[in-house]
């Protein structure tokens, strides 16, 4: 009888970078502590700081070739970095593909737990901040406010159970990855993980949560602005009013 495998026995995490270059290299030997036979792609936007330089060190370092840089012509946004990422995984049989952020903020050991959810059944394991056992640390009170409020707008439009449908840490089975038309996808910030959620869930696909401490980052800033919250705000408000204008259809027969 051949062995079975676990689906998380091929994983590709996907680390985006732009100006990340003091903080990737510790990410990336924490992430190889923790998880020692994942595959690492670093998708670097052009980073003036080096960061791209940086990777490409790491890589050539690395005596089991576990690292990957995918470097790219420039600043596009987190979501096109992950697609570009996505479609990379893909094409080269990975089973599980890990979104993870270079600052620190995810902390990769974590990342087994995750897995193990995946394992289990999970289409998509999200590194939740708002469950029993998940907490953030460093945050002032004006990004509690915003990130909570950003979860429960988006759980009340979407008439949606998750807790933290906002966050970034992230592990998906290629399958469910694979149904989705990534070619439409077009969320660029903060929307972009509510998107991702919210098409799996309209496949069907299993969504669970894991508790995380999420660590503010010490070295760089946020890339969250204006542009990226109106950009959810709008997106939420439209795939809510979708999806109550269907319900009212099929109640009324038509």
């Amino acid at each position: 009888m051949p062995r079975s495998t676990a689906p998380s026995e091929r994983t590709l995490v996907i680390i985006p970078t732009y100006d990340e270059r003091d903080t990737l290299p510790v990410v990336v030997e924490r992430l190889l502590a923790a998880a020692p036979d994942v595959s690492v792609l670093v998708a670097d936007d052009n980073s003036p700081d080096g960061t791209g330089e940086v990777a490409d060190r790491l890589a050539a370092e690395d005596p089991r070739g576990r690292i990957t840089v995918l470097h790219r012509k420039g600043k596009e946004g987190l979501g096109a970095a992950y697609i570009a990422g996505f479609r990379w995984g893909l094409a080269r049989d990975y089973t599980v593909l890990v979104e993870m952020d270079a600052d620190g903020s995810h902390p990769p050991e974590r990342l087994p737990a995750m897995l193990e959810a995946v394992d289990a059944g999970a289409d998509l394991a999200i590194g939740s901040r708002y469950v029993p056992g998940g907490r953030v640390v460093n945050w002032p009170w004006q990004r509690h406010v915003i990130s909570r409020g950003g979860n429960v707008y988006s759980r009340i439009m979407l008439g949606v159970g998750i807790k933290d449908i906002t966050a970034g840490y992230r592990a998906y089975r290629a399958g469910a990855l694979a149904e989705l038309d990534m070619d439409s996808i077009e969320s660029k910030g903060y929307c972009f993980q509510i998107d991702m959620t919210w098409r799996l869930l309209g496949n069907g696909r299993k969504v669970v949560e894991v508790p995380i401490t999420f660590t503010e980052r010490t070295v760089g800033h946020s890339k969250m602005s204006e542009s990226i919250f109106r950009e959810a705000a709008v997106n939420v408000a439209r795939w809510g009013w979708q999806k109550r204008r269907r319900q009212l259809r099929e109640l009324l027969g038509r």
